[in-house]
């Protein structure tokens, strides 16, 4: 482990960015100035955004300020896990292996699609009458 006084990664997802900062610590979580459980009241949210320290068995060395912005719940729990894996990588570059196959370094590309011209929505488009 380096010798700095915090360790940070950005974090993406859907138009979610999560800016992450890991203090040594006892495990707490804050988002937006509001502890983590506190700001997502969505089951699962909790366990999905703090995935990587529980992979890395870092829950209880390290506290997590976070700031996050855009998107809606799931985009921001996305982009939260993805803010804090790549942080970690910044403390010991052994979690490599270990989030990689875990699957949380890799950025989600999925978004929405945009509207085409003619059309309702991406792909839907308006009742067809024959008469």
């Amino acid at each position: 482990m380096k010798n700095a006084a915090y360790f940070q990664g950005t974090g993406r997802r859907k138009t979610s960015i999560a800016r992450v900062r890991l203090v040594p610590g006892e495990g707490t979580v804050v988002v937006n100035g509001k502890p983590l459980d506190e700001y997502f009241g969505v089951d699962g949210a909790v366990e999905r955004a703090t995935a990587p320290l529980t992979v890395t068995n870092t829950n209880r060395k390290f506290n997590a300020m976070v700031k996050v912005e855009g998107g809606g719940v799931t985009g921001q729990v996305g982009a939260i896990s993805h803010g804090i894996a790549r942080a970690l990588l910044q403390v010991d570059k052994d979690n490599t292996k270990v989030l990689r196959q875990a699957g949380l370094l890799t950025r989600d590309p999925r978004a929405k699609e945009r509207k085409k011209p003619g059309l309702k929505r991406a792909r839907k488009a308006p009742q067809f009458t024959k008469r």
